[in-house]
């Protein structure tokens, strides 16, 4: 092979690459789009089933072990990927959103539907502009990224705490903290998602993998900001 030959074929590979990130990073906001309408219209069908609520209220387990299943299915999803196909990977992330649906599914009868609308453009706006930032800053997040899982624990400990103690303030004040904690999640998953797929030598299955990583990621920050900013602004029925 002689010099011209081998020039050509790395600027083909350069090519492939640059290519490859751009397509990558569009399948993570896609992904997570999806998910997102798999779970808001499955919540809307449950809220107004009333055969599902029967179902409920005669089998009150069925609500521990939905929460069960999609904290097994978030884990099976993130710990076992490399030994997941993607194709398996991907039903796993869309199961897990129906499941996402049906625990949300009280959302929509406790809060009105007009607050619940404002609330998710409210959302929307306030992620796409974290993410941004996030993906384009050129400041190195990853300190940050620890700091916000340890407040992101404390915050888990401090929920389960006022489910005893049940106090509205306790809760409005957990509610600004995680509003906070979710916007610098954001942040820095877009850029360790950026990062991540940015070094990918080639848009190859483990690619498609990572990029389904990051937009279950995505998807969980932007559930939870929502949820957070709804107890802040939403009017209850």
């Amino acid at each position: 092979m002689n010099e011209r030959d081998l020039n050509r074929m790395i600027d083909e590979r350069e090519a492939v690459v640059e290519m490859a990130f751009p397509a990558l990073m569009r399948k993570v906001y896609l992904w997570m789009t999806l998910a997102l309408a798999i779970t808001g219209f499955t919540a809307y069908l449950v809220a107004n089933s009333f055969a599902f609520w029967s179902f409920m209220a005669e089998h009150s387990w069925m609500m521990i072990a939905l929460v069960v299943a999609e904290l097994a299915l978030v884990f099976t999803i993130s710990a076992r990927i490399n030994r997941l196909s993607l194709n398996t990977a991907t039903l796993l992330f869309g199961a897990y959103s129906v499941l996402n649906g049906l625990t949300l599914a009280p959302i929509f009868m406790a809060y009105t539907q007009t607050s619940i609308t404002r609330v998710f453009f409210i959302t929307a706006a306030t992620f796409a502009v974290t993410a941004f930032i996030g993906y384009t800053t050129r400041r190195n997040l990853s300190s940050m990224g620890k700091i916000l899982i340890m407040a992101l624990v404390g915050l888990i400990i401090a929920s389960v705490v006022n489910i005893f103690l049940k106090s509205t303030g306790f809760e409005l004040i957990l509610s600004y903290i995680g509003v906070l904690l979710f916007v610098g999640l954001t942040a820095w998953d877009a850029q360790k998602i950026k990062i991540m797929l940015a070094e990918c030598e080639a848009p190859d299955e483990e690619a498609h993998k990572i990029a389904l990583l990051g937009s279950l990621s995505l998807y969980l920050d932007f559930v939870n900001l929502f949820i957070y900013l709804l107890r802040i602004f939403g009017n209850r029925e």
